[in-house]
C-alpha cells in the first residue's frame, strides 16, 4: 500500500512560487504492478517533470520493465521545464528506449500541479498522467489550463486534502478528464494498473487542443504556425478554466506550502534580496482578527477577498507575536488570448473536418490508413481528394483554402 511519505512533505516550497518541482522520498518497497512487456518489445514510460523524484519511481518500476523519463532542470520557470521534458520524452522515443504508445506524465505533492499544467502545454505526448498528493490549484491560477487539452489524456489525482474532492468535481465539471481518488487504500499496484489501461494514439480520429503561446502548438496530427486574432469563431469557446482572485497579502514576495498543517502559515521561502518584513520561519497566525489555522484556511480566507483593501496580519516570530499593517492585493490579469483546433476524421465518409479560432496556417500530417481518396474541410473550405499520406500546409487567404506539401 502506498504510504503517506508519497504526498513528499519536502523542505523545498515550490506550490505557491512556482510550477517548479520539489524533492523525493525515502524508498518505499515496490508493489505488484502490472507484467512488463516481452522483451523485444518497447517498454512503457513515466516522465517527470520533477528530476529529483527519479529515485522514488525507478524503485516502484524497476522490476516490472517500465523505464522512468527525466529532464535536467536548466530553469525554475515552469515552461523551459516543460519543455526540457518534452524534448527528452522524444529523444527516447527516437532511439527506440520506450513506447510511445505508453509514455505516461507523473509529479507528487507540488509537483503533482505541474503534470495538469504539462499536459496543458503539450497535450500530444501522453497516454495518461498521474498526480499523487499536492494540488492542480497553481495550474489553474497561471490562467493556462485549457481543459480541451485533457480530451485524449485522462488524469487520476490521488489525494488526502479536505477539499480535495471538491476542487476534482469543479475541474471534472469544467470539462477536465479527471479521476479523483482519495489516498486512503490507495496502492501502488492500482496506480500503475490504471495507467497501463490507457494508450497513446498517434492519430487520433478526434482531437481538441487550445493554446495561448505559439511554442506550444502542436496537437497530434496538426500543429498551428500562424495566427490571426482576426480569424473569430464564436463556435469555438474558449476552454480555459478560470482562475479564483488569488489575492495575497503585500509582504513581499514570500512563499509557504499549501499543504502546511500549521499553526498558521509558515514563511518557507524568501526571495534574493527580500526587503519585505517577514523572516524564514515566521508564522502568519491571524489575518484582521481571523484565526489561521494552516495554509489551507489562509488560502480560503483570501480567495473571499474581491477587491484589494487594507489588512492587519498578526505573525508568530519565536515567543515574540508581531502586528503587520499591510494590504491585500490583487493581481493584474491580462486579457487571455487563445487559438483553438477541433478536428476529426470520419472513417467512413473519408473526411477529415476541422474547426478552428485565431488560427491562419497550420501543417495538418495525413495518416497513411486516411489516404487516399479523402476529403478535408477547414471551417467550411473544402480540399478534393488528398491521394497521399504526408504533411501538408494549409493556409487560408481571402476566403480560399490553399494546400502544399510541407517542406
Amino acid at each position: 500500500m502506498i504510504s503517506k511519505n508519497w504526498l513528499k512533505k519536502s523542505v523545498l516550497v515550490c506550490g505557491i512560487i512556482s510550477l517548479a518541482a520539489c524533492g523525493c522520498l525515502s524508498a518505499q518497497a515496490p508493489a505488484l504492478l502490472p507484467q512488463p512487456a516481452p522483451a523485444a518489445a518497447k517498454p512503457p514510460a513515466i516522465a517527470l517533470i520533477d528530476p529529483a523524484d527519479a529515485g522514488q519511481w525507478q524503485s516502484w518500476a524497476k522490476d516490472h520493465g517500465w523505464q522512468v523519463v527525466t529532464a535536467a532542470a536548466a530553469s525554475k520557470a515552469i515552461d523551459p521545464r516543460v519543455q526540457a521534458l518534452e524534448a527528452a520524452v522524444e529523444d527516447a522515443i527516437k532511439k527506440g528506449a520506450v513506447d510511445p504508445a505508453h509514455v505516461y506524465l507523473a509529479g507528487r505533492a507540488e509537483a503533482a500541479a505541474a503534470v495538469f499544467y504539462t499536459i496543458s502545454r503539450v497535450p500530444d505526448l501522453w497516454a495518461a498522467g498521474i498526480a499523487l498528493g499536492g494540488s492542480p490549484q497553481a495550474a489553474v491560477d497561471s490562467d493556462r489550463l485549457f481543459t480541451a487539452n485533457f480530451t485524449n489524456v485522462p488524469v487520476l489525482w490521488v489525494s488526502a486534502g479536505a477539499d480535495d474532492q471538491a476542487l476534482a468535481a469543479r475541474l471534472k465539471a469544467g470539462g477536465l478528464n479527471l479521476e479523483w481518488r482519495a489516498a486512503s487504500g490507495t496502492t501502488n499496484a492500482a496506480i500503475f494498473e490504471w495507467l497501463a489501461k490507457h494508450q497513446r494514439d498517434e492519430f487520433p480520429n478526434e482531437i481538441d487542443c487550445e493554446t495561448n503561446s505559439p511554442t506550444f502548438a502542436r496537437c497530434y496530427w496538426i500543429q498551428m504556425t500562424k495566427f490571426d486574432v482576426n480569424e473569430r469563431n464564436d463556435v469555438l469557446p474558449s476552454t480555459r478554466f478560470k482562475a479564483g482572485t488569488s489575492a495575497a497579502l503585500d509582504l513581499g514576495g514570500f512563499g509557504y506550502k499549501p499543504g502546511d498543517p500549521g499553526p498558521g502559515v509558515l514563511v518557507s521561502y524568501l526571495p534574493e534580496k527580500y526587503s519585505g518584513p517577514l523572516k524564514m520561519g515566521d508564522r502568519i497566525v491571524e489575518l484582521d482578527g481571523r484565526p489561521i489555522d494552516d495554509a489551507r484556511r489562509y488560502i480560503e480566507l483570501l480567495s473571499k477577498a474581491t477587491q484589494e483593501s487594507h489588512a492587519v496580519a498578526m505573525v508568530q516570530r519565536g515567543k515574540e507575536k508581531i502586528r503587520m499593517e499591510t494590504r491585500i492585493v490583487l493581481p493584474r490579469r491580462d486579457p487571455v488570448v487563445s487559438a483553438r483546433v477541433e478536428a476529426q476524421y470520419l472513417p467512413g465518409d473519408k473526411e477529415i473536418q476541422i474547426v478552428s479560432r485565431t488560427i491562419q496556417e497550420m501543417r495538418v500530417t495525413i495518416a497513411p490508413h486516411w489516404a487516399p481518396d479523402s476529403k478535408l474541410y477547414w471551417n467550411g473550405l473544402a480540399l478534393e481528394k488528398i491521394e497521399s499520406p504526408g504533411c501538408l500546409v494549409l493556409t487560408v487567404e481571402k476566403e480560399l483554402l490553399h494546400a502544399v506539401k510541407c517542406p
